[in-house]
């Protein structure tokens, strides 16, 4: 019952921006977060707030990198090698990495 009251509240028809309620419409995406604009009965577009779409695309972004690190993690097959052997194998020497700046990571 909560989601049909949720999706009642935060239904508008298209016809309400035609009306000048543009201003007030987005006052209640502010408050509410989303807004299910309708046209001719049918859901057109979803209105949300600016910081609610930057948490989404975030979430969206860190799903991603998990997927990525899981298809890593799948063909991982058990063998890795210290940075010594690394730096041997590709010709770098310390001396080499003297003048960069450290690098941080989250």
């Amino acid at each position: 019952m909560a989601d049909l009251t949720s999706a009642i509240t935060n239904t508008i028809s298209i016809s309400s921006f035609n009306k000048g309620q543009a201003g007030h419409i987005f006052n209640d995406v502010r408050k509410s977060g989303t807004k299910i604009v309708m046209k001719n009965n049918k859901p057109e577009c979803i209105l949300i707030s600016p910081e609610e779409y930057l948490a989404l695309m975030e979430e969206l972004n860190d799903a991603k990198l998990l997927a990525l690190a899981n298809q890593r993690l799948n063909g991982f097959k058990g063998e890795t090698i210290s940075e010594e052997e690394m730096d041997s194998k590709l010709g770098v020497k310390k001396e080499d990495l003297t003048d960069f700046d450290e690098v941080e990571i989250e």
